[in-house]
């Protein structure tokens, strides 16, 4: 069962509501406009709401407008402000919202400002570090502002405004006043009629009523200009045929708000978040929460763990099901900071890393027990898979080879169990504190780290790292090779160089071999998958380049795999054979058809831009449609089930990271399936393992959401087997066994 800590993007419905929805459809399915006795009960229906609303909301005699959801309430608030301050002779007025305001509000200032003709400055009203706004700020622009938005409570941190101390900001202002209501709703106490409060928009989708119903709260007095105009709907201020069902359904709600027994209490909910709190203290020390808790929503923490990404920690959560997000719904698909953080000031780790848990009204002490202990087992899986930066961990010994990525440039952590030893191949600074943390947690020795070459803009991290893990840099070379060594030892692995000059004069290849021979090959930038590393660097050597392909092709061979220092198509990895077939370059070069010098004069001009030849798709890499690829190479779960009859020999792969793998298992598809786990930071350890498979022999690749499965179903494609699919949507959409309808509803 998953327990849903997402509320404040969205909640299920209320049983109740559920079952007004349906009585509206069945037995009160009239047109409220119609005036037979059908219509009138669905008219009689929608007034009980209304005046049901204006009692919960404290409204008194403003109108109270159904409406499709918060994001029309703002435009129509909005639409109306800006017509009315076009109507004015004094047009210098500003128009001011929240810098932590959800984005429908700014967007829909910009929007109508533009399309209204009226280009009047709009200015974000400063937060403290606290989240709340800057009332002074507020007070010295209030005199010249047309329309000031702000929200109750914000949907990110749950940082409640001081409305009271707004109002008195804008006490001698003739600013028009809107305050986003939507997390307000349910939680606290709004008194609309006691504030000078013009327009106040409502999401019922955030308090469990149906999406696509919600209100808007309009003072007597203040302007409006309908954004809809059609049948004359709602006293022609909205027009189009009410929503019945969702009017019902979010009558049901506010039904359960004003007699009270179905939702907790602000106490209850201020002791439940001091629970869950504390429960993700015990399992990540040195979490910090990103907002102070004494001034936010009873239901809503927002926090983050140094040295551990927000996705790491989603993909964690999500393992053990438990629906968190990174911020607002809207913008989480984005990987972008938190612009609301930001705007609180605080630091870029902070604002990158943040994690938002948010539960609704209506939880219960069994959620929240739950809850916490499926926190505590997050914690104890990142300490068994070394990754808490502040706990020693307890992890089994890790074995062959990870792949980091960096903004495209690849560091690889060669690691073996039986000599403790390990080598990092190209370290990132950006990795240096991760990779420390996990070779202290193993207790792995450094057996040297390597460069495949010096770089132009910065100094290897090589230092760095062996600093933090305490280990004496000794004699080794330029690119970290030790001095007086031919071959680098790693239990059963061995590891020795190929100089290739060309990308730069001292760059290096690494193979690597095993008891059965050569395994694979680190190349750096000299062989890319889709391109080869420029050489028109200062450091460059382009009249060696060719010689140290035609080197290279002579030491691996045509098949052997070979692993880039940059991957920014997240390709994984290449053979000669692949990239002789993209890159005719490359393949002229190593049929002998292109001398040195003519090498170096073509790769020259493909560089500089100047010649449209056939060799210009190496300019471009070779690119492919990513979007085309991937939809190729993907499976439904019925698609699964028929190849699996077709191909009782089919490998099913879960390339989920290890300590999502310890949270939870995929459900069984049947018996004698053969399954593994390869980590997708893993990958290369068994590319050639499938690639080495019977062609017609299909593996399926799955992870969470079917994002990660489908970069190693088309690296695997590209190298050749083309039986490799990923299974669409992934768990997300893997079904799972029936409940009964309330059973987890207490969210």
């Amino acid at each position: 069962m998953e327990i849903y800590l997402d509320a404040n993007a969205t909640t299920p419905v209320l049983p109740q509501a559920r079952a007004a929805a349906l009585a509206a459809m069945a037995e009160d399915f009239g047109n409220p406009s119609s005036i037979h006795s059908t219509g009138l009960k669905a008219r009689a229906l929608m007034d009980g709401v209304r005046a049901r609303a204006r009692r919960v909301l404290g409204a008194g005699s403003g109108r109270l407008l159904f409406l499709s959801g918060a994001t029309e309430g703002i435009q129509t608030a909005v639409l109306s402000a800006l017509s009315a301050l076009r109507e004015r002779a004094y047009r210098r007025e500003l128009l001011l919202y929240g810098a932590t305001e959800h984005k429908a509000v700014p967007e829909a200032i910009r929007h109508w400002n533009a399309l209204l003709g009226l280009h009047l400055p709009v200015l974000p009203i400063p937060v403290g570090r606290d989240g709340r706004h800057d009332l002074a700020w507020l007070r010295e622009h209030a005199p010249r502002a047309g329309l000031v938005c702000t929200m109750a409570a914000n949907n990110e941190t749950g940082v409640i405004s001081d409305l009271d101390g707004i109002e008195a900001a804008l006490r001698d202002s003739p600013a028009l006043w809107l305050v986003d209501g939507v997390q307000a709703l349910g939680k606290l106490p709004l008194r609309l009629a006691e504030r000078r409060i013009d327009y106040a928009p409502f999401s019922g989708h955030k308090l469990y009523a149906p999406k696509g119903i919600g209100l808007l709260y309009v003072r007597d007095g203040a302007p409006f200009t309908p954004l809809l105009a059609g049948g004359g709907q709602e006293g022609a201020l909205r027009s189009g045929t009410e929503n019945m069902s969702g009017i019902a359904a979010l009558g049901a709600v506010l039904a359960a708000l004003e007699e009270g027994g179905t939702f907790r209490d602000a106490a209850t909910l201020a002791a439940y978040r001091e629970r869950l709190a504390a429960a993700l203290q015990r399992a990540f020390p040195g979490l910090v929460f990103n907002a102070p808790p004494g001034l936010c929503l009873p239901t809503t923490l927002n926090f983050a763990v140094p040295g551990l990404s927000a996705k790491l920690l989603l993909d964690l959560f999500d393992a053990a099901e438990l629906r968190v997000s990174g911020g607002s719904a809207c913008s989480a698909a984005k990987a972008q900071p938190s612009y609301v953080l930001e705007a609180m000031g605080l630091p870029g780790w902070q604002t990158a890393s943040a994690v938002r848990l948010s539960f609704g009204p209506v939880a219960d002490e069994a959620f929240i027990d739950e809850a916490c202990a499926r926190i505590r087992v997050c914690g104890e899986s990142l300490r068994e898979s070394c990754l808490d930066p502040s706990a020693p961990g307890q992890a089994l010994p890790a074995d062959g080879l990870t792949r980091f990525v960096v903004d495209g440039a690849c560091c690889y952590l060669l690691a073996d169990a039986a000599s403790r030893r390990a080598v990092v191949i190209d370290p990132l600074p950006e990795l240096t504190g991760r990779l420390a943390q996990w070779l202290n947690c193993q207790g792995y020795a450094l057996a040297a780290v390597l460069d495949t070459h010096s770089h132009g803009d910065h100094a290897s991290s090589a230092p760095e790292l062996l600093a933090a893990v305490q280990q004496p840099r000794g004699d080794v070379d330029g690119l970290g090779w030790p001095g007086g060594v031919d071959v680098i030892e790693l239990g059963a692995l061995r590891l020795t160089r190929l100089a290739v000059p060309g990308h730069t004069r001292d760059s290096t290849a690494y193979l690597l071999h095993d008891a059965a021979g050569l395994r694979l090959a680190f190349v750096g930038d000299t062989v890319m998958p889709g391109a080869l590393g420029r050489s028109d660097f200062e450091q460059s050597a382009p009249l060696d380049y060719g010689a140290s392909l035609r080197r290279l092709a002579q030491a691996v061979g045509p098949d052997a795999l070979l692993l880039p220092g940059h991957d920014y198509d997240d390709r994984f990895a290449s053979t000669l054979a692949v990239e002789c077939a993209a890159q005719p370059l490359l393949a002229d070069v190593l049929a002998g058809r292109l001398d040195a010098a003519g090498f170096a004069a073509a790769k020259a001009r493909l560089e500089q831009g100047l010649a449209l030849t056939e060799y210009q798709t190496v300019a471009c890499g070779a690119r492919v449609d990513a979007g085309c690829a991937r939809a190729c190479s993907e499976l439904t779960l019925d698609g699964l089930h028929a190849l699996l009859k077709e191909q009782p020999g089919l490998r099913l792969v879960d390339v989920r990271e290890p300590y999502e793998q310890r949270l939870g298992q995929a459900p069984e598809l049947g018996t004698g399936l053969r399954r593994e786990a390869v980590p997708l930071s893993g990958l290369p350890n068994a590319l050639p393992r499938w690639l080495a498979l019977p062609a017609q022999t299909p593996v399926v690749f799955f992870c969470r959401s079917g994002n990660r499965s489908a970069q190693a179903a088309q690296a695997l494609r590209r190298l050749g087997h083309e039986q490799a699919w990923s299974l669409s949507g992934g768990l997300a959409l893997w079904p799972r066994p029936s409940m009964a309808a309330d059973a987890a509803f207490a969210i």
